[in-house]
């Protein structure tokens, strides 16, 4: 472990549990449908999300001008045409319900903040480096209330990069104040968070969350962990953060 003075976090599925926000709000909007429609609950919600999954999966710089709230009312419509309802005020408020019910779903990891409050304690400067649209995710990031743990916050539209784009986690390291060799950076997506700190020269800390295989051929993370308590034992050693 080498001294750190910049730690870098992923925000969906790192720091809060993402993955558990946007499948609950779709699996309310599809049982309403449902109700409506007389169709399948959860066929209607597994194709929502395979185009939310796909589009994020996909995002590249041209997708950075996007309107979400446009987007999500599109995948909507081509998740519901799956399920045989083509109607596009059916799609229109279906994405209304499900941005409205997210929110309520968004909840921190445990062990989160306890790990933001030692490192800031240390004289760590932190930031979070995600792939998000600031159209949500600063609403995503002030419900969650972690603001005031970072020193800085990059979004994709923002900064006009997207992850794994290694020149965004050297962008965050200098922005920070700190050098790639004397920072690190904590995600989930090994194609996105991990495999782009790596040719950055971060010290990387895979969240492996989903118990997945390294890609064949690909660089191992420093640190492979399965809970934000476990990336804690790691950043938190004495020689880390010395």
């Amino acid at each position: 472990m080498r001294k750190l003075d910049v730690v870098l976090f992923d925000l969906d599925d790192t720091l809060h549990d993402d993955t558990f926000a946007y499948h609950s709000a779709a699996e309310e909007v599809a049982r309403e449908v449902a109700a409506e429609h007389g169709i399948d609950a959860l066929a209607l919600k597994a194709a929502y999300i395979a185009e939310a999954e796909g589009f994020w999966h996909r995002l590249s710089p041209l997708d950075l001008k996007v309107k979400l709230a446009n987007l999500r009312a599109s995948m909507w419509q081509s998740a519901l045409e799956s399920v045989g309802v083509n109607d596009e005020q059916v799609a229109q408020r279906s994405a209304e319900r499900y941005n409205t019910y997210r929110v309520k779903y968004f909840t921190l990891f445990p062990g989160a903040i306890d790990l933001l409050r030692s490192l800031r304690e240390r004289g760590i400067k932190l930031g979070i480096v995600t792939n998000g649209l600031s159209e949500t995710h600063r609403e995503k990031i002030a419900v969650l209330r972690i603001s005031e743990y970072f020193d800085a916050i990059f979004l994709s539209d923002e900064v006009g990069m997207v992850k794994p784009d290694p020149l965004l986690f050297a962008h965050a390291c200098r922005t920070l104040g700190g050098a790639p060799a004397h920072a690190a950076m904590v995600g989930d997506r090994y194609d996105r968070d991990i495999r782009g700190a790596i040719e950055a020269g971060l010290y990387t800390i895979w969240l492996n969350v989903r118990s997945e295989q390294l890609p064949a051929g690909a660089a191992p993370p420093d640190a492979t962990c399965g809970s934000i308590g476990e990336a804690a034992r790691i950043l938190l050693e004495p020689a880390g953060v010395s």
